[in-house]
């Protein structure tokens, strides 16, 4: 194994260790005021970011043509601006709202976040409702906890009725397959449609537009290096492969094993936690995660749909049709886990994992070891980095990415998180 290999490792489960595009959003920072009332630690931001996890645990909790880290973004989004609307420590990502003197920011946060999911998963009301009772209850009353209370709800209520006009809800129109070498087409077994073809059309957050960093062309899948790249696919990526290590099939089958801005949601409850982060940190932290994550899965889908490049299990099936001299097809070929229903060009873990670690090491250096552990395994990494290249050479071994899709993936989520961290 490559000591490039070595460094990899499965990251998963419980870390032990560690909008629209507005004016407003990293304009200059409001004057200061003296009563900013910033009681409260980021363990709160923490509690209502795995209350998202767990309701997005029930598939049936929202449509299935809307993108979860929407969801996190509207989340994260609306506790940042709570928070700053009182403390006036950072500039408002949208709104500002007005503060009375002595408004506790801690409670603005519940509220928002409270009132967000509320809005957006209503048949979870009770547990929301539940998880607000528990959160306020720690903080005492007074008018300074009513005020924060009516400060989190006004920016909830704004927030939601700015993104209800995002594209979010609009149907995805019918998918037509392409017949030409490249052209993606559903792949077996299952042969499902393929999921979020109208998301690159999606409001950013952040962004101007979804295709303002949209990678380049990939090279044609005639060419040599495109044969070079599904060659080492096919090979490693196979589900009966014997060039693929264990550790290799280990980490491919973590990372397909729960969606990927779970995971990176989870390192940074980890992170805030461990360094006892306060609660403005904390929903500086969060927000700009979440906010990159939401604006490269949107640039993500706008690529993909744009390019419409096939999956490695296609291009590989069709390898006797000869559209490349350097492929030899196998009809046969299956990879180690089921392809995920899109298109290969750029790839979902590099951009997504890339734009993730590329913010968290913004706050806590490139070098920050991490421990994870998972299902009773433990692997440490040097840095947030090596996360984020084991997700997408897990994609190569688990058959669905080639090295084209993952190199413009990465491009990618780095110009989105560093646009994002810009800005906020």
């Amino acid at each position: 194994m490559s000591g490039k290999q070595k460094t990899l490792a499965v990251l998963t489960g419980t870390v032990l260790a560690a909008g629209l595009a507005s004016p407003a959003f990293g304009a200059a920072a409001q004057s200061p005021t003296t009563s900013t009332a910033a009681a409260g630690s980021g363990r709160s931001v923490v509690a209502w970011n795995r209350e998202l996890i767990g309701i997005l645990s029930d598939p049936k909790a929202q449509p299935s043509t809307v993108q979860p880290t929407r969801s996190f973004a509207l989340l994260q989004a609306a506790e940042y601006d709570a928070v700053v609307s009182i403390t006036r420590a950072d500039p408002a990502y949208v709104f500002s709202v007005p503060a009375p003197q002595g408004a506790r920011a801690d409670a603005a946060a519940d509220q928002a976040a409270h009132d967000v999911l509320a809005a957006l998963y209503p048949t979870k009301q009770a547990g929301v409702d539940q998880q607000l009772s528990s959160q306020l209850s720690a903080i005492a009353n007074g008018a300074g906890k009513q005020a924060g209370i009516g400060v989190g709800a006004a920016v909830a209520r704004q927030l939601i009725s700015l993104r209800s006009a995002d594209g979010s809800s609009t149907k995805p129109p019918p998918f037509t397959p392409g017949s030409l070498p490249g052209d993606y087409r559903p792949t077996p077994p299952a042969f499902p449609t393929p999921v979020f073809s109208n998301w690159g059309s999606v409001k950013p957050f952040v962004l101007t537009s979804g295709s303002q960093f949209r990678s380049a062309a990939p090279p044609a899948v005639s060419s040599a290096a495109y044969a070079t790249a599904l060659n080492e696919v096919k090979g490693l990526g196979s589900k009966t492969s014997t060039t693929r290590t264990p550790d290799q099939t280990a980490a491919a089958k973590f990372w397909a094993a729960e969606p990927v801005w779970n995971v990176w949601n989870q390192v940074a409850q980890g992170l805030v936690t461990s360094q006892n982060a306060s609660l403005e940190q904390a929903v500086k932290v969060f927000a700009r995660l979440d906010l990159s994550l939401a604006d490269t899965a949107i640039a993500m889908y706008d690529a993909k749909y744009a390019y419409h490049v096939w999956r490695p299990v296609t291009a590989i099936r069709l390898g006797g049709t000869h559209y490349n001299p350097g492929i030899v097809g196998d009809p046969h070929w299956t990879p180690l886990l089921p392809t995920a229903p899109d298109p290969s060009y750029p790839g979902a873990h590099g951009a997504l994992s890339q734009a993730a670690a590329t913010t968290l090491a913004g706050f806590y250096g490139a070098q920050h070891r991490l421990t994870v552990t998972s299902k009773g395994v433990t692997r440490t990494f040097a840095g947030f980095q090596d996360a984020a290249t084991e997700a997408w050479l897990s994609r190569v071994w688990s058959g669905q990415h080639t090295s084209i899709d993952n190199q413009a993936g990465q491009q990618l989520g780095t110009q989105v998180a560093d646009f994002v961290a810009h800005h906020l």
